[in-house]
C-alpha cells in the first residue's frame, strides 16, 4: 500500500532531508516515527531533498507499506469504524502523536496514494519562497529562523526586474553547485519579488526542478542588484556565461522554504513518472 504524506518542518536543527548516519535529518526522524507505528523498516521517497537549514510547508513524500505493516495500520484504526482510506488518513495523526506536540517536523495529512503516484518522479514543478529583511525593516529576533537579514536598504523593484529576466528554459550552471554527471538545464517557470505587509521582501520561485543551491544563488544575485552591486541586466549575462562567479553571494538556508509541489491529474501520474525517470537516466 502506497501512502502519500504531506509534510512541514522547521529545518533549523536538521542536517537536511536525507538520512545520514549519526546526524539528525527530517527523513530519519519521520522514518523512525512511522516504523514505531507499523513495526518494521520503511523508506520515504520525497518530492525534493532540502539542504541543512531549509524549511518546508508543502513537502510531499510517499511510503510503501508491505501487507503486514498495512494490516497493523488498519487494525489500529478498526475501533474507529473507518475503511482503508480512513485508516490511511488517521495515520498522520498517529505519526504526530509519536513526534510530539511541539515537534519541528509534522505530517499535516496522509492518504492512500492515487494509482501511479510517485512523490519524486510524478512532480511537475516545485515552488520555493525566500524571505529577506533589509535595512528598512530592521532585524527582528522573532524572524531569525525563516528570514535572512541584510543591512542595506534594497531596491525591490530592481530585484523583481532581475528575477523576471531569468525566467525560461536555460542552462543555470552559473547558479548551481556542480555535481558530476548532473545537468544544470532547468525551466524557471516563475520568479518575482514583492514586499509583504511587514515590509519583508519575499521571493517566490517555481521550476520543473532545481539543481543544488540554485534558489539561494538566484536570490543572492537579486539581492546584489537590490544593493546596487549588480545591474539588472547582469543576472542574465552571468547566467549565460555558464560559470560560477563571485559577483554575488549565495544566501543562507534560513530564509528558504519549500511551499508547494505540483502534480498532474491522477490519470497522468504514472506517465509523468515514466517520463521523468527517462530524462533523469539520460542525465
Amino acid at each position: 500500500m502506497r501512502i502519500r504524506l504531506d509534510i512541514a518542518y522547521d529545518g533549523t536543527h536538521f542536517r537536511g532531508w536525507a538520512r545520514q548516519p549519526g546526524l539528525r535529518t527530517v527523513q530519519g526522524v519521520l522514518e523512525a516515527a512511522v516504523e514505531r507505528i507499523v513495526g518494521g523498516a520503511v523508506q520515504l521517497v520525497v518530492a525534493g531533498r532540502t539542504d541543512a537549514g531549509v524549511h518546508a510547508s508543502g513537502q510531499v513524500a510517499h511510503v510503501d507499506l508491505n501487507d503486514e505493516q498495512w494490516a497493523r495500520v488498519v487494525a489500529a484504526s478498526a475501533r474507529s469504524g473507518v475503511d482503508a482510506a480512513g485508516s490511511a488518513r488517521l495515520l498522520a495523526a498517529r505519526i504526530r502523536g509519536v513526534l510530539g506536540q511541539y515537534s519541528d517536523v509534522t505530517v499535516r495529512s496522509s492518504a492512500v496514494a492515487a494509482e501511479g503516484f510517485d512523490a519524486r518522479f510524478s512532480a511537475v514543478w516545485r515552488r520555493y519562497r525566500y524571505r529577506v529583511a533589509d535595512g528598512a525593516v530592521g532585524y527582528w529576533p522573532q524572524m531569525r529562523h525563516d528570514t535572512t537579514w541584510v543591512r542595506a536598504d534594497l531596491d525591490g523593484d530592481a530585484m523583481n526586474a532581475a528575477a523576471r529576466s531569468l525566467v525560461g528554459l536555460h542552462d543555470f550552471a552559473a547558479y548551481c553547485k556542480p555535481r558530476e554527471g548532473a545537468t544544470t538545464i532547468r525551466t524557471l517557470l516563475d520568479f518575482g519579488w514583492r514586499r509583504n505587509d511587514e515590509g519583508v521582501l519575499v521571493a517566490e520561485v517555481r521550476a520543473d526542478a532545481f539543481c543544488h543551491s540554485m534558489v539561494r544563488a538566484l536570490v543572492g544575485a537579486c539581492v546584489a542588484v537590490g544593493e546596487g552591486r549588480l545591474a539588472v541586466i547582469d543576472v542574465a549575462r552571468l547566467r549565460d556565461e555558464l560559470t560560477r562567479t563571485s559577483a554575488f553571494k549565495v544566501l543562507p538556508a534560513r530564509g528558504l522554504t519549500l511551499i508547494e509541489v505540483g502534480y498532474p491529474a491522477d490519470d497522468l501520474l504514472a506517465a509523468r513518472a515514466v517520463q521523468t525517470r527517462r530524462r533523469r537516466d539520460r542525465e
